[in-house]
C-alpha cells in the first residue's frame, strides 16, 4: 500500500495540534510527517505514531516532495503560502476562508458533496481544496439528507459558539475571567469585545453595513456552494458563547415537500457521520460536553414549525475543532486517497 507524505501548516495552533491528532489515529498511511509554524513555534517537539517531529519554520523550499499539505495557519499566510504548495505539486487542503468562495476552488464536506472532487466538471483535478467554516460544516452535514429528501427552501440559523473557536487566548481569556467573577475581581476583556464570562455575545467577527457579520455571510454563501443550490434561502445569527468547546445550532427549516419529524428523524439517523440524540423526556438531546472530543456531528430536538406548511426545528452540536476544522481535513485527504485522486 502506498504511503503519503504529509505537511500540517500551522503546526503549533490549536487546529493544527488536533490536525495532528486526527491524523494520528486516521487509517491514512503516512510515510513522512512534516510540521510547519512560525518562528514562535519552530523547534518545539512533538509526537506523532511514537516518534518525535521538530516543528520547522514556513519555507516555501520545504513543501517539496509532499503529496498533501494541510493548512492552518490563517487566511493572509494561505493566500500567500498555499499557491507556493500547489506549485510544488502539493495537494493543498486549507482550513481558512481565504478560499472558500474561489469559482474554481472545492468546498468540501466528504459525507456532503465529496464527489465533486472525483467528477469531471469545474473541480476536476483540484490541487487546492477548502475546508468550510466550522459552523458551516456541522449544519450542511444535517441540511443535505433532508434536502435530498424534500428539498429545502429555506434556512434560519442561530449559533451558539464556543470560545475555542477565537483561539487559545479566548479559552484563556474565559478562564480568567471566571476565576475573577468568583472571586470578586473585576474581569478583564482582550480578545473580545466584551466580558464572554456569564455573558453571550451576538458578534463573531466583523460586521458590515448591512448590520451582518462575516461569520453569518460564511454560513450563507458556503452553505449554497456545498449543497450547489443558490435557491435555498438561508438567513443567520451567530452567537459566540461561555463554553470552552462544541458549537450548537438551532436551525429552522422550511421544505418544499412535507417531511414529518419522524421521517426527518430516519433520514437523520441513516446519514454518514450524523449521531442522532433525540428523546426529550429523557433529557436525551445534544450538548457541547456531548460533543466534545468526537468526530460525528449530533442531532436532536427534531420537531414540526406548525408556523409554517413545512417547516422542522432541529438542535445540532459538534466539536468546532475535530469536525468542524481538524477532522474535516483530514477526512477530505482520505477520501482523495480512498478514490485514487492524487
Amino acid at each position: 500500500m502506498r504511503e503519503y507524505r504529509v505537511g500540517i501548516v500551522g503546526a503549533g495552533g490549536a487546529v493544527g495540534q488536533e490536525m495532528i491528532r486526527v491524523l494520528e489515529k486516521s487509517p491514512l498511511p503516512v510515510a513522512e510527517l512534516r510540521l510547519f509554524a512560525t518562528e514562535r513555534s519552530a523547534g518545539r517537539r512533538l509526537r506523532f505514531r511514537g516518534q518525535e517531529y521538530v516543528i520547522e519554520t514556513t519555507d516555501p523550499e520545504r513543501f517539496a516532495g509532499l503529496d498533501f499539505a494541510l493548512f492552518s495557519a490563517g487566511g493572509g499566510p494561505s493566500r500567500q503560502l498555499a499557491p507556493e504548495a500547489v506549485k510544488r505539486g502539493v495537494v493543498v487542503i486549507d482550513n481558512s476562508s481565504a478560499w472558500r468562495m474561489e469559482p474554481n476552488v472545492p468546498l468540501v464536506v466528504p459525507e456532503v458533496n465529496g464527489a465533486v472532487l472525483s467528477e469531471k466538471g469545474a473541480y476536476a483535478e483540484a490541487k487546492l481544496i477548502a475546508n468550510p467554516n466550522c459552523s458551516t460544516i456541522q449544519m450542511v452535514m444535517v441540511l443535505k439528507p433532508i434536502h435530498d429528501a424534500a428539498r429545502i427552501k429555506r434556512v434560519v440559523v442561530s449559533t451558539y459558539q464556543a470560545v475555542s473557536g477565537s483561539g487559545h487566548k479566548a479559552v484563556v481569556e474565559l478562564e480568567e475571567q471566571t476565576k475573577a467573577y468568583v472571586e470578586g475581581r473585576e474581569a478583564e476583556n482582550q480578545v473580545y469585545p466584551h466580558q464572554i464570562a456569564f455573558n453571550v455575545l451576538p458578534h463573531i467577527d466583523k460586521f458590515d453595513e448591512t448590520g451582518y457579520t462575516a461569520e453569518e455571510w460564511k454560513m450563507i454563501r458556503e452553505t449554497q456552494k456545498i449543497l450547489d443550490d443558490e435557491t435555498i434561502q438561508v438567513t443567520a445569527t451567530t452567537v459566540r458563547v461561555p463554553v470552552y468547546r462544541g458549537h450548537s445550532e438551532s436551525i429552522n427549516i422550511e421544505t418544499d415537500k412535507k417531511l414529518t419529524p419522524g421521517e426527518a428523524k430516519k433520514v437523520l439517523a441513516e446519514a454518514p457521520g450524523v449521531v442522532l440524540l433525540d428523546d426529550p423526556p429523557v433529557n436525551l438531546y445534544p450538548m457541547p460536553i456531548t460533543a466534545a472530543g468526537r468526530d460525528e456531528v449530533f442531532v436532536g430536538r427534531i420537531r414540526e414549525d406548525f408556523s409554517v406548511a413545512n417547516g422542522l426545528n432541529l438542535w445540532v452540536v459538534a466539536d468546532n475543532l475535530l469536525k468542524g476544522a481538524a477532522t474535516n481535513a483530514v477526512q477530505i485527504a482520505g477520501y482523495m486517497v480512498e478514490k485514487n485522486l492524487l
